[in-house]
Parts: structure tokens; C-alpha cells; sequence
């Protein structure tokens, strides 16, 4: 069988890029990220043997050829990486909207034997790319009548190949749960509205409260609404979800309401062109003096205009455009004649190929069931990503009145375990917030399982969770200890505070407790209730789920300090860094942090390594050192092997290096684990906890019997963790076949799949698995059934 697989097994060592040209454009407006997608293209380009091209200043220079076509070389794209914006250009083109543009445009290609086309833009870019490749045979055949193309170059270059990306901080794609430069501008955002609630939480006139409200760029739905779910916002307008009537005074009691919980801050975030349902337009200062006017409170105004455009690529945004770019090459050489202009983009945690016009006309259906104001309409086109987003912002923002809760008498406990992760507190907050709005009475235990067998548990209500959403650590409190040693004590705390469902967020310690707990239930029938575990840990190594919450704080910890360090031999020569990462056993911060810093080495455990493939990156670096790029660096797992220690390697490279480059080495230690946590942990935290919530509801439904909840079967005590594309809830008891418990990782990991990316991108010479490329899929239109297994 293992023969069988390895057999169909496709590599990408069979596609050559000899005799093949390709260009890289960016069109449109700039976005964090797309230097990295240029890069990848330019690297991964060359690394098959296809000379590849800039075209600089968009469509603009392709039409105006001359010195803005340039081929691009290895060292050109060197320090692109960690750049905002776009350093080849982007500009808006009449001309190219012309036939006679377009002509100029194919005349300039030829030339250059370029027909493989990268282009990096929105949707208005890549609907002109598609009309571009639709017209080719016809321009070539102009050109041919005018002279200024001959026979065989009409030949040679008769079909042009097209492969998009989607570079927008929008995310107003469809087709793709994330476009390239979206999380950065979400950081952006974060950054700004966690300043000014630290401002603002310092005021305390009795009569006043902040409010702050900030228009985003155009057709900001997404980050408007994002961004509220990840500061907690107390308001959010944006136009798919137009306010009925009577918002005003409901939106005011609401504010009044905080205001009488002693919350000294109220954020309302509004997207540019939010309206009512009467069409008319809700505008910032509209907002201002209605707060003004009807509750006297202070109240200011921040617009964030480009602000959310600039500023460094998040680790989230270098990543995904790394593995676009790389996808995207792949694309244009397995293309042939028939094969439709494609869009790579990214579904669940997977890469996957689409038909650009199926994903543009999608786009463009939801523009016009927004203007024919079929918002709901609208808002299922959107996507599932979107439709999620929507419904947990409204469960955690809403508070419902007593009266309108459900009738339950069901008591659910949250806790934290293991080490803490950014991005717990967020998790916590809303479970509690789905729990209440669920009807149950929820109870926090303090201190992990330690906290549990002391009785450390009382109930928490909705405002006692309030601003824990951009909160660093763990505030309930957590420990690694485990459950075993302390059974009786445990059970006689579930029996004493009658808790009828668990849900434990946190790391490997909290996957075994889960484990321990489900397989006493033989003995202790307070173990049998619904219990549910969400994986929260830096090092992303919990058997079941593909990301863990807090893994994306720690990777842009990472690629900030290797940044800096990088900068910091800006001005020295031939400088090399060793670089120490968390994790434990497992490889992941180190590997996916090195892809998203461009490491030249990592070492890992998953991949053993010997003194030969020391010797042999030195010699690399050394290489590498001859050319214009004379800095290198090297990632290593802090548990990648118990003898070559950083240490070691440190001495090693100093010793190999003499009179080549010098070493500095670095342990980034502790302050992985710290920091407020990013925005994909604030959402990732919020979204999969209220998933968690909503299944201990129902299971509760399904085991109440008798006037008491009775759960033992495989299936009511789950993981929930994300698997490719989807959310899913897995029996611990089928995971531990998937686990390697010595070392706490799980035996298969999908993020080694990334390392051979890695490698290329270092210029390393490497096999490549790319047998999840190359299927073209189709753009979904039905609304999928609602399962456990829905994307989250």
C-alpha cells in the first residue's frame, strides 16, 4: 500500500520551465504581501528554468514597454519579503481598457516571448487579464498585418497562459476564504483600535464614553465586520446588514446599558457606505451627534484611510502569498491550449485552482444583489466565511433579555490548560457569551485542572467577560497539570457545582486530561456529560486539527524579530544568525516562521539531519555570501536534536564561516508565548469556541434523559479542530491512534508538506510533493447542508 501511494505521487520535477517565459505584474490597488507572491513567482520561476519578467507599474508598463519590462533575476527579489506594498508599482490603466492599448500590450510580450502571464490585483485586474487572453490570437493576427511581427514569433507565441492572484485587503473575492493583504490590514486596524481603547479606558468623567468609529477603505464589509468580532466592538455597520428601524434608540440604550456596567469605553466601527433600510447613508457624524445629542457622552472619531494599506506583511499574509505565488507557477506550466485563466486561492487551510471568470462573475453577482438591496441574498454569496463572521458577531455582541433566553437548566464549565496562548481569553469570551445567549448557567474554573479539584469554580456572567478579546495570556488562569492523580476531587466538584458539559481550552496537557477524563467514566459517572476540547497552544501540535489558537501570535513574533535582526545587519557584511524557536518536539514554528522570514536552514525534529547537511548548508551560505545578498538565516527547533544544540550550530557555522561571514545567534525563548494576540487568533478563538458551544448545546439535548444528562459514547467526547478545508469534531479516543505521545506530536502534520517550499525559495535543490495541485475546481453556488464538519 505504502508502495502504491509513493507511486501516485506527482513532483514537480516533471515539469520544466526551459524555453518558457513568464511576467509578473501587480495591478490595481497595492496590498501587504504582494511583494512576497512577487517573489515566489520570480524564485520559483528560475528554480524550473523559465526566465521570468517584471512588469513594473501594472498594465501601465506593459503597455508602455521599454525599461518598465525587465527580467528579474535570484538576487533581485532578495528583502522583498518583509516590504509593504509593492515595490514593482501598481497603477490604474485607461489605455489598456482600449483595444489599441491592448494591441501595444501584445506587441511588447512578443517581443519578449512572454506568454505566461502572473497577475497579482483585484477582481477589475483580473477580469482585464481574462479579456486580454480572450483577444490574443485576434491581436497577434493585427500585428501580423502591420509588420511588426513575423510569422514564426506569431508561432511561437499563438497562446498565452494566464494565472491570478488575488492581492486585495478587501477580501471581496469570491472563490477564496482569504485575498492576500487582508490580514495585514486587519493588524492595522487592531493595532489602532487597542491604542485608542487603552486611551480611552483612562477616562473617567461619569457622563462620558468614547466612542470610536472608523470607515475603512471601499467595499470594507469584511474588515469592518472582522475587525469587530476581534475588538469586541459594541456596534458594527456595514451594508450588507442595513439596521431596521429604530436603531438609533437601541443602539443608544445599549451604550447606556455599558455605560451603567461601569464600561468606560464604547466602540462602534462603521464601513464606508453602510445605510439604513430606508437606503439612506449612515455617515461617522451622523453617529456622533445622535451620541452627543442623546446621551451626552464624549465622544470622538478616528478614520483610518490608508493606514490599513500599509505598514509590514503579516506572517499570515507572507505565507499565503508565498504558497500562491509558488501554486501559481505550477498552474502556468501544466497549462495547455485549452485550459481557462485560473485564480489559486486558498480554501480552508487548503491551496486550490478556480476559473477566474466563474470566481469574477460570482463577485460581481454579489455586487448587484447589493444594489437591488437582496442583502441576505448577498450575504450567502459571500461565502460561508463571511455568513459565520456575520452570525457569531451577532450571538457575542447582543445581549437577549432574560425573557428571551431559552429554558435551560443546564450548567456548563469553561476552563483553560496547559501554557498559555494568545487568543484564549477570546475563546473564553465567547463561550460564555454562546453559553448564556444558549440559555445554560456558565461557570469558569480557575487554574486548569488544579483549579478544578480545588474548587476554584464560579460562575461567570456576560459582562465580567467584557474586553478580553485583544487580551494576551490566559486570565482564567492555567496549569499543566493533569487529571489523573486527582479524580475523586474532580468528580466531587462536577457533582457539588452539578456541572453538566466541559469545555477545555488549551495544549497537549489539555488533550490528554480530555483523554483521562473520558476514560474514567467507567468508574465516575460525573464524567459523563458532553465534553468538547478547542487546541490553544504556540507550538500548533495537537493531534486532529491543522492551526491552534495562539500559533499565528507566535509565528508574527517570529518574523518580527527575524526582521529586525536581518535589519540589523544591514549595515555589516556577511553576517549569518542562528535563531532558536519554541515548540517542543514539534517543527512548526520554526518551519512555517522560516518560510514567512525566508530562513535559508531549518532544523527540526520531524526531519532528521546530520553533520553532513550542516557542512552542506555552510557551504550553501557560503555561496550564497559571492553574490549581492551576504546575510543569511538559520532557524532551529529548540528539541530538533539533543545533540546539535544551538550551540553547537552556532559554533559550527563560526568555525566553517572564518573569514566568509561572521555568527550571532538568538534565543527568542518566552516572548512567543506573550503579546496581545493577532487577529486571526482573536477570530480563529472566537469563531471555534462558539462552534464548541453550539454542539455541547446539542449534545446536551440529545443526552438529557430522566431528568439528568447521561453521556458515555465515543462521540460526546470530541476534539474540535480544523482538517483541510473544514471544521471537525473528532472522538479523543480515535486521535490517540494519530498521536505520538513521547514526543506530543501528532504522527502526520501537514505544514511538512511547506518545508520543500521553503527550501526552493532558499534555492536549494529539492523534491516537491505537489499532488494535491493541478485539479481545477468549480465555484460553489449551493449553500452547503449545515454538519459538524461546516468551515468555520
Amino acid at each position: 500500500t505504502a508502495q502504491s501511494k509513493t507511486d501516485t505521487k506527482k513532483y514537480f520535477e516533471n515539469l520544466s520551465g526551459a524555453g518558457k517565459s513568464i511576467a509578473v505584474l501587480t495591478s490595481g490597488g497595492d496590498a501587504q504581501g504582494m511583494n512576497a507572491a512577487v517573489r515566489a513567482v520570480v524564485r520559483m520561476g528560475i528554480y524550473v528554468g523559465a526566465k521570468v519578467y517584471f512588469i513594473h507599474e501594472g498594465y501601465q508598463g506593459m503597455v508602455d514597454g521599454g525599461e518598465n519590462i525587465k527580467e528579474a533575476t535570484w538576487e533581485s527579489v532578495s528583502s522583498m519579503l518583509q516590504v509593504g506594498g509593492t515595490v514593482i508599482g501598481s497603477a490604474r490603466c485607461k489605455e489598456f481598457r482600449t483595444h489599441e492599448g491592448r494591441l501595444r500590450a501584445a506587441h511588447n510580450l512578443v517581443q519578449r516571448g512572454i506568454t505566461n502571464l502572473c497577475v497579482i490585483g483585484g477582481d477589475g485586474s483580473l477580469t482585464g487579464a481574462n479579456l486580454f487572453r480572450e483577444e490574443w490570437s485576434g491581436l497577434l493576427d493585427e500585428l501580423l498585418e502591420q509588420g511588426l511581427i513575423d510569422e514564426a514569433a506569431a508561432s511561437s507565441n499563438s497562446v498565452l497562459h494566464i494565472v491570478g492572484m488575488v492581492g486585495s485587503i478587501d477580501n471581496d473575492f469570491c472563490g477564496t476564504d482569504m485575498t492576500i493583504g487582508t490580514d495585514s490590514a486587519l493588524h492595522r486596524i487592531i493595532e489602532v483600535v487597542d491604542a485608542i481603547m487603552t486611551t480611552a479606558q483612562s477616562r473617567h468623567k461619569p457622563k462620558q464614553a468614547a466612542v470610536k468609529i472608523s470607515p475603512c477603505s471601499l467595499a470594507t464589509w469584511y474588515l469592518a465586520l472582522v475587525s469587530a468580532l476581534a475588538c469586541g466592538a459594541d456596534w458594527v455597520f456595514i451594508p450588507e446588514m442595513p439596521p431596521e428601524d429604530g436603531w438609533e434608540e437601541n443602539m443608544c440604550q445599549k451604550l447606556s446599558e455599558n455605560r451603567a456596567d461601569k464600561k468606560r469605553l464604547n466602540i462602534i466601527i462603521v464601513a464606508e457606505g453602510a445605510i439604513d433600510c430606508h437606503n439612506k447613508s449612515i455617515t461617522t457624524d451622523y453617529i456622533k451627534d445622535l451620541v452627543v445629542r442623546c446621551l451626552g457622552f464624549d465622544t470622538r472619531v478616528t478614520i483610518l484611510g490608508h493606514v490599513q494599506r500599509g505598514g509590514t506583511p503579516s506572517a499570515f499574509d507572507r505565507i499565503l502569498a508565498s504558497r500562491m505565488g509558488v501554486e501559481a507557477v505550477l498552474a502556468l506550466l501544466e497549462a495547455s491550449a485549452n485550459t481557462p485563466a485560473c485564480v489559486v486561492s486558498l480554501v480552508g487551510n487548503q491551496a486550490v485552482r478556480l476559473p477566474l471568470m466563474e470566481c469574477v462573475q460570482m463577485t460581481q453577482e454579489v455586487q448587484k444583489a447589493m444594489d437591488e438591496k437582496k442583502f441576505e441574498e448577498a450575504v450567502r454569496l459571500r461565502g460561508r466565511s463571511f455568513e459565520n463572521n456575520l452570525n457569531t458577531y451577532k450571538l457575542l455582541s447582543y445581549r437577549k433579555a432574560d425573557s428571551e433566553l431559552p429554558n435551560s437548566s443546564f450548567n456548563v464549565a469553561v476552563m483553560n490548560v496547559g501554557a498559555p496562548a494568545a487568543g484564549m481569553n477570546a475563546a473564553v469570551r465567547s463561550a460564555v457569551r454562546v453559553g448564556i445567549s444558549e440559555g445554560h448557567k456558565m461557570f469558569a474554573v480557575s487554574d486548569g485542572f488544579e483549579g478544578f479539584y480545588k474548587g476554584q469554580i464560579k460562575e461567570i456572567k456576560w459582562g465580567d467577560v467584557g474586553g478580553w478579546t485583544g487580551q494576551g495570556g490566559s486570565l482564567l488562569g492555567t496549569k499543566r497539570t493533569l487529571p489523573a492523580k486527582h479524580m475523586d476531587k474532580i468528580a466531587e466538584q462536577m457533582r457539588i457545582h452539578n456541572i453538566n458539559a466541559l469545555l477545555v481550552i488549551g495544549g497537549f496537557e489539555a488533550y490528554l486530561g480530555l483523554v483521562e477524563l473520558s476514560s474514567a467514566r467507567d468508574k465516575y459517572s460525573e464524567f459523563c456529560v458532553p465534553m468538547v476540547m478547542v487546541p490553544a497552544t504556540v507550538s500548533n501540535n495537537i493531534p486532529g486539527s491543522d492551526l491552534s489558537i495562539g500559533a499565528d501570535t507566535a509565528l508574527n513574533a517570529i518574523t518580527d524579530t527575524c526582521d529586525r535582526i536581518k535589519q540589523s545587519a544591514s549595515g555589516t557584511k556577511r553576517r549569518v544568525f542562528i535563531i532558536e524557536t519554541m515548540g517542543g518536539y514539534c517543527g512548526y514554528l520554526a518551519s512555517v516562521g522560516g518560510l514567512a522570514a525566508g530562513a535559508d536552514a531549518v532544523y527540526i525534529y520531524e526531519e532528521p539531519f546530520d553533520i553532513r547537511d550542516l557542512q552542506a548548508n555552510v557551504e550553501h551560505l557560503t555561496e550564497k555570501m559571492k553574490t549581492s545578498i551576504q546575510r543569511g538565516l538559520v532557524l532551529r527547533n529548540e528539541n530538533c536534536n539533543e545533540n546539535f544544540t544551538t550551540d553547537f550550530i552556532y559554533q559550527l557555522y563560526s568555525e566553517e564561516g572564518r573569514g566568509v561571514f561572521d555568527c550571532r545567534k538568538n534565543v527568542l525563548g518566552h516572548m512567543q508565548q506573550g503579546g496581545a494576540p493577532s487577529p486571526f487568533d482573536r477570530n480563529f478563538g472566537t469563531k471555534i469556541a462558539a462552534k464548541a458551544m453550539q454542539w455541547i448545546t446539542r449534545k446536551l439535548k440529545e443526552s438529557y434523559k430522566g431528568g439528568k444528562v447521561f453521556a458515555n459514547s465515543e462521540d460526546t467526547a470530541c476534539l474540535l479542530g480544523m482538517r483541510r478545508r473544514a471544521m471537525v469534531f473528532q472522538p479523543v479516543s480515535q486521535i490517540r491512534d494519530e498521536t505520538d505521545f513521547v514526543h506530543r506530536i501528532p504522527k502526520e502534520q501537514w505544514w511538512l508538506k511547506l518545508r520543500p517550499l521553503m527550501k526552493i525559495l532558499a534555492k536549494y535543490k529539492t523534491s516537491y510533493d505537489v499532488s494535491d495541485s493541478g485539479q481545477l475546481e468549480h465555484v460553489s453556488r449551493l449553500r452547503p447542508k449545515e454538519t459538524d464538519t461546516a468551515a468555520i
